[in-house]
């Protein structure tokens, strides 16, 4: 049978074993916490946009942030109509091709007060697939882009991924490039074509405070994009929202 000395001895041993493994594990899950969070940590420039999905608006209380995709395109004009009856800011999206092919367009949304974000210069679907450099020509292309259809003093503030399929990959590419990537909270699908009661039903079923609702102004005949807006930009209005732009 060991003596008290011994048991002393033993004890302390245990003690110290136990502290050890205690700050290895610690160190280990701040490491791994830290490379699993942090998305833009390598390769990004100093006051580069956070590397987290935006998916609410930039100012608090009561307000809606308005988004519209593939343009700009031939609704973009009747979207621009809608939006200044309404005084409503929105942010446009843009595929880099589409842009070229339209300056005016980008430069009426400008002047008329809205933002612009990186939508890829063709739309790739599932982007994620895509070697690293093509996914790289995608979203800084585009930027150049549309940027040169705007002209001088064009400022990008966002990227959204196709389809929304962000990466680890492709976010850090943004973030590179100083876009943030946005995301949305109210999808009413309007690109299917669901008919327009379905656009404005789900609007008004799915929309929270803060929230980011996607649209398009772009791919194809939007026609009932252009009509379930004419009903909800008044409704908002009557709901007490505000316009606002994405968190940024």
């Amino acid at each position: 049978m060991p003596n008290s000395k011994s048991v002393r001895l033993l004890r302390r041993v245990a003690l110290g074993s136990t502290v050890a493994v205690s700050f290895a594990l610690a160190g280990f899950g701040a490491g791994t916490s830290a490379a699993a969070t942090d998305v833009s940590a390598q390769g990004a420039p100093a006051g580069a946009p956070s590397a987290s999905i935006a998916h609410s608006a930039a100012t608090y209380g009561r307000t809606v942030a308005l988004t519209f995709d593939d343009g700009p395109g031939p609704y973009t004009g009747q979207v621009l109509d809608l939006l200044a009856q309404y005084h409503a800011p929105a942010t446009f999206c843009q595929i880099g091709n589409q842009a070229a092919a339209n300056s005016a367009l980008v430069k009426r949304i400008l002047a008329d007060g809205h933002r612009l974000c990186d939508h890829t210069v063709d739309h790739p679907q599932p982007m994620r697939t895509l070697p690293h450099a093509t996914q790289v020509h995608e979203i800084t292309a585009a930027k150049e882009m549309i940027s040169k259809a705007g002209g001088p003093g064009t400022r990008i503030r966002w990227f959204r991924a196709p389809g929304g399929d962000f990466s680890p990959e492709n976010r850090r590419i943004a973030v590179q490039d100083g876009l943030r990537p946005l995301g949305w909270t109210v999808d009413p699908r309007d690109w299917s074509r669901p008919g327009v009661a379905s656009i404005v039903a789900t609007v008004k079923r799915e929309l929270r405070p803060g929230g980011v609702v996607l649209m398009h102004d772009g791919g194809g005949n939007r026609s009932q994009t252009v009509a379930a807006l004419r009903e909800l930009l008044p409704w908002l209005t009557r709901q007490g929202y505000r316009f606002s732009l994405p968190a940024s």
